[in-house]
């Protein structure tokens, strides 16, 4: 091999390193595709059920015999609010926003009269790129610190998750160390009428 063709192979060698983290880069990260698969649903509301809730709770269950519904509301640029409605309590509304590479859970809080209340917009930011169907949100330091006020021990160890199969499921889950898990599955292939506005977000 002469000099000329050696220095010609090793240009060529070069530009495919250099080209393929271009190419890697480009491709959309875990939680846009994510992000963009719950943005899609925007507009509907879809019936849901618990199907996992241990240990099963020991006093009252504000989830027994409810029904459950989520909203995709809220779509507006790098935020999506989804109200979750339990019966006729319309006091809860997830919160999705984009933080860079990954995604933000928020929990927004109301009484009926729109108020926030005392505990409020408590979540937490991914920790890793996750999948495009699955995120997790290990709760932040400004949670702990609410939940350390209103006497919520339990909840400072909190990592919510959300699942989503286009088309077939989307998950709403709740776990800490020990064995807690709580979940919610909605129906993605039956759209249900939609509801009322959450409360403090009346049209």
């Amino acid at each position: 091999m002469t000099l000329r063709t050696s220095l010609l192979a090793a240009a060529v060698a070069l530009s495919g390193c250099a080209t393929g983290p271009t190419s890697t880069a480009s491709a959309p990260l875990p939680a846009d595709r994510f992000y963009t698969g719950l943005q899609a649903l925007c507009g509907q509301a879809f019936a849901g059920r618990v199907v996992t809730d241990t240990p099963p709770p020991t006093g009252d269950n504000p989830f027994a015999g409810k029904d459950l519904v989520m909203h995709v509301r809220g779509c507006d640029g790098n935020e999506l609010r989804v109200p979750f409605h339990v019966g006729d309590d319309r006091s809860r509304t997830w919160v999705i926003t984009r933080t860079g590479p990954g995604l933000r859970l928020k929990h927004d809080h109301r009484h009926e009269d729109g108020s926030h209340d005392a505990v409020t917009m408590y979540g937490g930011d991914t920790a890793s790129l996750g999948t495009a169907t699955r995120q997790e949100f290990p709760v932040d330091e400004f949670s702990k610190a609410m939940f350390l006020r209103e006497g919520l021990n339990a909840s400072l160890t909190n990592t919510w998750a959300m699942e989503l199969q286009p088309g077939r499921t989307f998950v709403y889950e709740l776990s800490r160390p020990g064995g807690r898990l709580f979940q919610v599955e909605f129906d993605l292939t039956r759209p249900v009428p939609l509801p009322p506005a959450p409360w403090g977000d009346e049209d």
